[in-house]
């Protein structure tokens, strides 16, 4: 940091700086199979960003987006189960040799009530962690993040444009910062 002050007091801006990167190569990103998809939507989104010149060929890149990126799909089930119930029952019986004198008394009362429920609710969660990293291996900017889907577009879409919308703000941050 005191380098980089002791620079730019001398006039001398060092060269690796977000603000000085014109071409960007998306290499490849580790992770599972959602890897190679987040990489093409990354490379969709920031083509139509417009914040870079994205490229296929490394050797001409200023720098290079790297990192890893991950999906997971998963049921999530809901269960529920309430009953109610009761029981009440009363009974008085005489019995004798013959059929006069033969007494009986029953009473019965029964409520029941059964709720239950099942939801099954299938998910997904995409997450990505990437940097931008100079030709020297210096990383520039960085960032992580994650979604559940979004209204229009799926999570890894949603995160891929999340990560090209942080670079965006974070590189009108560092033009502004210019002297």
């Amino acid at each position: 940091m005191i380098l980089c002050v002791l620079l730019v007091l001398l006039g001398v801006e060092p060269a690796e700086k977000l603000h000085h990167v014109k071409r960007v190569y998306v290499d490849q990103l580790t992770g599972k199979s959602a890897a190679m998809q987040m990489r093409d939507l990354l490379i969709a989104s920031l083509q139509s960003s417009k914040l870079f010149i994205v490229t296929e060929d490394e050797e001409r890149a200023d720098a290079y987006l790297r990192g890893a990126a991950e999906e997971d799909i998963y049921t999530e089930l809901h269960q529920t189960d309430e009953a109610i119930s009761g029981n009440v029952r009363t009974s008085r019986s005489r019995g004798a040799t013959s059929s006069r004198n033969r007494e009986a008394d029953a009473a019965g009362i029964g409520i029941s009530e059964r709720e239950s429920s099942r939801i099954q609710e299938r998910k997904h969660d995409a997450m990505a962690t990437v940097r931008l990293v100079s030709k020297s291996g210096d990383v520039l900017w960085s960032t992580t993040q994650e979604s559940s889907g979004g209204k229009f577009r799926g999570a890894t879409a949603d995160v891929a444009a999340k990560v090209v919308k942080q670079l965006a703000i974070d590189l009108e941050k560092s033009r502004r910062a210019l002297p």
